[in-house]
């Protein structure tokens, strides 16, 4: 007895080393880590520990208990916006290890071929990540292998769930060969099968990635010069107002010294001009007012200058039955300022809202639950804008009097694969946009320390994961809609993606850093070409449709076990009254 309980005891700490082991290359694959060959086997401790023969109790708290300290680990850079709200978010993100437990097991029970399994359960839970929330695409199998430019072609196609899906078959199968060896099965023809069906779709999927990049070279052509101004403004600073004007005067010039540069558009960063943009506002404020007087800056700034696409707040006004007019709403939007000195008609308003940073859940519906998650936010105020609804294309004219189209994604936006997809294509299936841009603020990510309490130089800043995966993660949109994307983030990383996925080191003028990952916790500019592709994908046509596919297997699954153990305790039941 004392021998068994021995094996036993050992048999659960191999358990617990395998979903550390697990947890461990999970992190480290991702950038800024980058060890991204350890994505292929990250998956593989895991499996092997879901095994049937493990009490199910045990094995789920202890998977919860480590997912748990892999997201708390691994979203840090939420901790200092909202400590509450980053230990709820991850204590419920956490619950999809346990989920992926209990369906593992039940595949392994039932001879559900791994290779099969693994992927759909992978690419479901990556699906279902932060549902309830609208969606949390982050640290994906898939973005762990952005850099790998051959492989994720196959994203025009699948989506970032076709990398993971491939990534996750492949650690299924090196999981499968370990099971089979301890089994003393590794000869059977099965296993050959499995092999030959792995190897096949890598070899498809190399095949396909550089058939992609051979060709790009009919469909690519140089579109206008674009420049991406980055700021450097700490959080505290920029919410405090006080350096609203500072902040104004030196993306104006940096501006200038783009367009002295050749840039014909000039991008700013998300919100960074701290005014009411909007014409409906403007129209009823005084000529004083600070907001007024910024746009007449921003005009007079465009003016025989080039396009300036600046982040700043839009709205709508309603009225009172007395007359008097009110902010109805108040929207996260992106402005056209054009060489004549006017502002565009389009502008646009960002759709997919952030839980907790932009808005607080169940205001209208659930006024108790509201109450409580303000206690989850980094104010202590009722801060909550409203979404947009137009997916809005922007028209600048080039210097040979040629007409280019191109779409704002604002913030964590271009971690949404149905939002670039919705601006890349129109209602007819054809591509409707030239290039993309992505406007953010990720200096809530940044810590900033020794002068930055006010904007003035000197002070050191602590840039956080955050921001590399945020680049790593907008890899992906350029991809699936060939289209090339034009980041301008504050604290960085501000770069061009072109339609491959290439993030793109160095540019034709600027100041920042030459290699792009390095341009982070810092302010300057660059000006580079942006490039056209003229293909339209199968992705932009279609969606996420093997995402959806593998939710809809990942929900059955987890209905199974329960479903099965409900039929099994009423069966005795229903046999007994047959009986009679």
């Amino acid at each position: 007895m004392k021998k068994f309980l021995l094996v036993r005891q050992a048999h659960h700490g191999l358990v617990l080393v395998a979903l550390v082991g697990s947890s461990v290359m999970l992190t480290v694959i991702q950038s800024p880590f980058n060890v991204s060959a350890l994505a292929w086997v990250s998956l593989v401790p895991f499996i092997w520990a879901c095994r049937p023969k493990v009490k199910i109790k045990p094995l789920l708290i202890t998977a919860y208990i480590i997912s748990l300290c892999y997201w708390l680990g691994n979203l840090y850079w939420i901790y200092p916006v909202t400590p509450t709200g980053w230990v709820a978010f991850c204590m419920y993100t956490a619950l999809l290890w346990p989920m992926l437990v209990v369906c593992l097991r039940y595949c392994r029970e039932k001879k559900i071929p791994l290779v099969l399994a693994v992927p759909v359960l992978i690419v479901g839970a990556e699906r279902l990540q932060g549902l309830f929330l609208g969606g949390f695409f982050w640290r994906f199998l898939a973005h762990s292998q952005y850099t790998n430019i051959t492989l994720i072609q196959i994203a025009d196609i699948f989506g970032a769930a076709g990398v993971s899906f491939l990534v996750a078959m492949v650690n299924a199968m090196a999981a499968e060969l370990i099971i089979a060896a301890e089994e003393k099965k590794i000869f059977k023809i099965g296993i050959f099968l499995k092999v030959g069906l792995v190897c096949g779709l890598m070899a498809a999927t190399i095949f396909y990635g550089r058939h992609r990049i051979a060709e790009s070279e009919k469909y690519i052509e140089a579109g206008p010069m674009v420049a991406s101004v980055q700021t450097n403004v700490p959080q505290s600073v920029k919410k405090s107002h006080m350096a609203s004007e500072e902040i104004l005067d030196e993306l104006l010039q940096n501006s200038n010294a783009s367009a002295k540069a050749g840039a014909e558009l000039v991008v700013w960063p998300e919100t960074m001009v701290q005014a009411m943009l909007d014409p409906k506002i403007l129209a009823f404020l005084p000529p004083s007012e600070s907001d007024r007087l910024f746009d007449e800056i921003l005009r007079a700034h465009s003016r025989n200058t080039a396009y300036v696409l600046a982040g700043a707040y839009g709205g709508t006004v309603g009225t009172n039955d007395d007359g008097t007019v009110y902010l109805a709403k108040r929207y996260n939007s992106a402005f056209l300022y054009r060489p004549d000195g006017t502002q565009a008609k389009e502008q646009y308003s960002k759709i997919h809202l952030v839980a907790f940073g932009e808005y607080i859940p169940f205001k209208a519906s659930l006024p108790l639950i509201f109450k409580l998650m303000m206690k989850f936010t980094p104010y202590d105020y009722d801060y909550t804008l409203d979404a947009g609804s137009e997916y809005t294309v922007f028209e600048m004219a080039g210097k040979e009097g040629q007409v280019y189209r191109f779409s704002a994604m604002i913030c964590y936006e271009d971690a949404v694969p149905a939002i670039a997809r919705r601006l890349a294509i129109n209602k007819k299936g054809e591509k409707n946009i030239d290039w993309l841009v992505n406007i953010s603020n990720d200096g809530w990510f940044v810590r900033f320390k020794d002068g930055f309490d006010k904007l003035t130089a000197g002070g050191k800043t602590y840039p956080s994961t955050e921001l590399s995966q945020h680049a790593a993660v907008c890899v992906f949109r350029a991809v699936e809609n060939r289209l090339a994307v034009v980041r301008s983030v504050n604290t960085g990383i501000s770069c061009f993606i072109d339609t491959l996925g290439q993030i793109r080191n160095g540019y034709v003028a600027g100041s920042l850093p030459h290699r792009a990952m390095a341009r982070t916790g810092m302010s300057g500019w660059l000006v580079d070409r942006v490039l056209i592709d003229k293909r339209t994908t199968f992705f932009s046509r279609h969606g996420q449709w093997l995402d959806f596919c593998c939710a809809v297997c990942f929900v059955c699954l987890m209905i199974m076990p329960g479903l099965g153990r409900f039929l099994l305790r009423k069966g005795p039941k229903n046999n007994r009254k047959a009986e009679r």
